[in-house]
């Protein structure tokens, strides 16, 4: 993984950007020395919000009623 400094980040933001979505590969920015940022090509999600929803949601058979201190533990 590539590092570069904030001040060569700063005056070169764009092309590291487009070296990063043509690469792929992501680049640490070093704020005197120290790692601080992470830069990566973003990566789209191929299942829909439904898939990645399921099996997260309790169902109540009587929404009134009180929750039990099981139930909110575990939920």
């Amino acid at each position: 993984m590539d590092t570069l400094s904030k001040t060569h980040f700063k005056a070169h933001a764009l092309e590291v950007f487009r070296e990063i979505e043509n690469s792929g590969e992501p680049m640490i920015i070093t704020d005197r020395g120290k790692p601080t940022l992470e830069i990566r090509k973003l990566r789209q999600r191929t299942e829909s919000p439904l898939e990645i929803l399921r099996g997260t949601v309790l169902k109540y058979e009587d929404p009134l009623q009180p929750v039990s201190e099981d139930d909110w533990e575990n939920s």
